[in-house]
């Protein structure tokens, strides 16, 4: 114990008169209060001189007065604040050896209200860095920009000590320890930390090469679980073999760009040279899923990285990529075939990782860059729900962007606004934003109003992890949560891989001319092959001919595979189809017999079915009262699946709404006479342009080319208007996507589209 220095008589007094005085046990107790109070009305002249002699004798023996006032002065004496150094006398029937406990409390904290104050303040710099640590991450590979187009840093961020005033804090409380409150995973094992190092955890977990978007999530569970996973010590650890993985994916993605780059530079086929970590990221996300029992991954993507993507993801024999590239051959199907790197596939193959069956799906994409993603969610729901994957379990979509694109085009926000819908919605898509840090030629200041690319995420509450795509490890981090948060929650994601392009647009411009500063420190910039590998030789996980044996194998297996496209003689479009029909053509792409099967009912079925789906539910159901007019869908003469859609689709087909509790009920959908697959859904899509529901049911009719699909008009003006197909937007979608899965993409479709069949007679 330091030091006792006496107290002057005046400061004595003083003191004495900011505490509430605690009269001995062998004093008649003549108050209580319930709390302290700054002066008490008893102290006088002559009570002072009491107590200042008791101070005074206490200083020459602590043990001469009773123990309640040794604590009083003890407290007084080292600075506490007036109610704090008070100790309330103990009942009668307290034993004495309580105190020095209580002691010890007070001791320990001798200004209560500042101790109070100084934890809140930390409480509210862990949630300042939960909210905005984002905004300061290090996440532009080039060191040049921010991410976002907010420059100025957040003022509770603590980028620098003096930064600390902002919560009342200065260096002197750094090697202060605090509690952690229970909204943070930082302490690992540990409750309280110092100051110094509840800082720099922070930093680590939000302040790196990562950046986590999620704290306008309204849910506890859910913003928990991401805490978790990026707050907990250590948490981002690699085995040498997964790191060896790796790099063995960052290798064929990279020497796929080079080997093309060689034998045709002068051809178009935006590269992936600057993002070349999107390879690893995509196949862990494909990994991770098919671990959790995904057996399905239907993707969407434009232009850029798609043949990086074919060929080391989807697994395209590179015989076949590389016929595309001569100009010489001819194509063998009907139709115009389309440009390669507009082309999709169907592969199904064993994942190596998981040694599990996988059907990988990548949607033809025209060049309107985001026209897929409806296309590519109708798709997916027709898989789930032709396997009765009615929870997303076994079939997932995976949706690639471009920066530029993912916020500026209005089909990306309708695709989200449909995610969440119960007769649209996939359970959960993961996105990937190849965010380049540039559209076309256009800064990002001049194409977007929202700090990031990736805001219109929000709307749907799904989280957003910014990556520097230099960092390998990172990426393949965010991708594994990623993934993990789709199959846990069923709900978006996005992961926004924030990286540059080394050549323009295409590999013909110049990019030097509109972009010159940022394409001087791109002309620097290692690959992030070159940096990782260096990383991992200085780390001793590989060494360098380990390094270069890898580089060869792969090299020359692009080598063979060329030698083995000179042997073509035609190209072959249905080589390329993103969605066989197995009922129409044969595994070599050769249609089937085309005969019309019977597809005629007796009088007695359709009798059946009538009486089914005009009947009353469930016994609990209330119907309305009045006259029952019960509607008949067509689907009698019909011997196909079938879907419906429309806006007031309630009134003009067979579903009725239960009048007290509101349910819905649909007897020939739900009736257990109707068999699987007959009736597919009734959907009731939301008011907006039709674009994207189009796009949608297009998709939806990939799965088998066999549902009927119906979309119903909507009344307006009196009269009965089908806005698709009078509205450029649905024409649009006509040109783009429906009519060139035959003529680009050798594929049929065949939409009908019902001008209000279900009409009230």
């Amino acid at each position: 114990m330091g030091e006792l220095r006496p107290l002057t008589a005046s400061q004595t007094v003083k003191t004495i008169s900011q505490h509430r005085l605690a009269a001995p046990r062998t004093f008649q107790q003549i108050r209580c209060y319930s709390a302290p109070v700054a002066a008490e009305p008893f102290l006088s002249g002559t009570s002072s001189n009491y107590v200042e002699e008791m101070y005074y004798a206490w200083l020459e023996n602590p043990k001469s007065v009773h123990k309640s006032w040794d604590i009083f002065f003890r407290n007084a004496n080292a600075g506490a604040a007036p109610g704090t150094a008070y100790q309330s006398p103990p009942p009668l029937s307290t034993s004495l050896s309580t105190l020095p406990q209580a002691q010890f409390l007070v001791q320990a904290q001798p200004n209560v209200d500042k101790l109070v104050e100084d934890h809140l303040a930390v409480q509210s710099l862990i949630r300042a860095y939960q909210i905005r640590g984002h905004h300061v991450a290090q996440l532009d590979p080039l060191g040049i920009l921010d991410a976002d187009l907010d420059s100025s840093l957040p003022a509770d961020i603590i980028t620098s000590t003096d930064k600390l005033g902002f919560y009342g804090l200065d260096e002197s409380d750094l090697d202060k320890v605090f509690h952690l409150p229970t909204t943070t995973f930082i302490g690992g094992n540990e409750s309280a930390l110092p100051l110094r190092e509840i800082i720099r955890r922070l930093e680590m977990a939000y302040c790196q090469h990562i950046g986590v978007e999620f704290m306008f999530i309204n849910d506890l569970e859910q913003c928990q679980w991401i805490r978790q996973k990026f707050e907990t010590p250590g948490i981002m650890q690699f085995t040498n073999e997964e790191k060896r993985t790796l790099l063995a994916r960052l290798v064929r993605s990279t020497r796929f760009e080079e080997f093309l780059h060689r034998k045709w530079s002068s051809e178009k086929r935006f590269g992936l040279e600057g993002c070349e970590v999107l390879i690893p990221a995509l196949k862990t996300i494909i990994d991770k899923s098919s671990e959790k029992g995904v057996d399905y991954v239907i993707m969407g993507m434009p232009h850029r990285g798609r043949l990086n993507v074919l060929a080391n993801v989807i697994r395209k024999e590179l015989e076949q990529i590389f016929c595309q590239f001569d100009s010489k051959l001819e194509a063998a199907d009907e139709g115009s075939g389309d440009v390669k790197y507009h082309l999709g596939m169907y592969h199904r193959r064993i994942n190596r990782v998981t040694d599990r069956n996988i059907t990988l799906s990548l949607v033809a994409n025209p060049s309107h860059l985001e026209a897929a993603d409806p296309v590519v969610q109708g798709k997916t729901k027709a898989e789930q729900f032709y396997c009765g994957d009615t929870e997303g379990k076994k079939v997932m979509s995976i949706l690639l962007h471009g920066d530029a694109a993912f916020a500026g085009q209005g089909i990306v926000y309708e695709t989200f606004h449909l995610s969440d819908l119960p007769s649209y919605t996939t359970h959960g898509t993961v996105h990937v934003v190849v965010n380049n840090q540039i559209g076309f030629t256009t800064d990002p200041r001049m194409a977007r109003s929202s700090p990031y690319p990736t805001d219109v995420a929000r709307v749907v509450n799904a989280p957003i992890f910014h990556v520097n795509a230099d960092d390998p490890e990172a990426v393949v981090y965010v991708c594994n949560v990623a993934a993990e948060w789709r199959s846990t929650f069923h709900k978006d994601v996005v992961v926004d891989l924030v990286c540059y392009r080394r050549n323009g647009h295409n590999e013909m411009d110049e990019p030097m001319f509109t972009q010159p500063l940022m394409y001087k420190q791109i002309r620097k910039q290692k690959p992030v092959l070159q940096k990782y590998a260096e990383l991992l030789i200085s780390q001793g996980v590989v060494n360098q001919p380990e390094y270069e044996e890898e580089i060869a194998k792969y090299d020359k297996i692009c080598e063979e595979a060329h030698a083995r496209s000179k042997d073509e003689k035609i190209l072959h479009i249905k080589h390329w189809l993103d969605s066989p029909w197995p009922g129409f053509f044969t595994l070599d792409g050769q249609p089937r017999s085309m005969t019309c099967p019977s597809t005629g009912l007796n009088e007695e079925d359709l009798t059946h079915i009538g009486q089914v789906a005009s009947s009353v539910p469930v016994e609990d159901f209330t119907i309305h009262g009045g006259r029952s007019l019960w509607k008949l869908f067509q689907r009698c003469g019909i011997g196909l699946e079938c879907d419906l859609e429309g806006r007031d689709l309630l009134q003009g087909s067979n579903m009725c709404g239960q009048q007290v509790e509101g349910r819905d009920s649909s007897p020939l959908l739900h009736s257990p006479e109707t068999p699987p697959g007959a009736l597919h859904l009734a959907l009731r899509p939301p008011v907006k342009e039709d674009v994207d529901l189009l796009e949608w049911v297009h998709g939806n009719d990939q799965r088998a080319g066999t549902p009927l699909l119906w979309r119903k008009a909507e009344r307006g003006g009196g009269r009965w208007i089908h806005f698709p197909a009078l509205g450029i937007c649905g024409l649009s979608v006509h040109e783009q996507v429906v009519e060139q899965t035959q003529c680009h993409w050798s594929l049929l479709r065949c939409h009908r589209s019902m001008n209000h069949l279900l009409s009230r007679w």
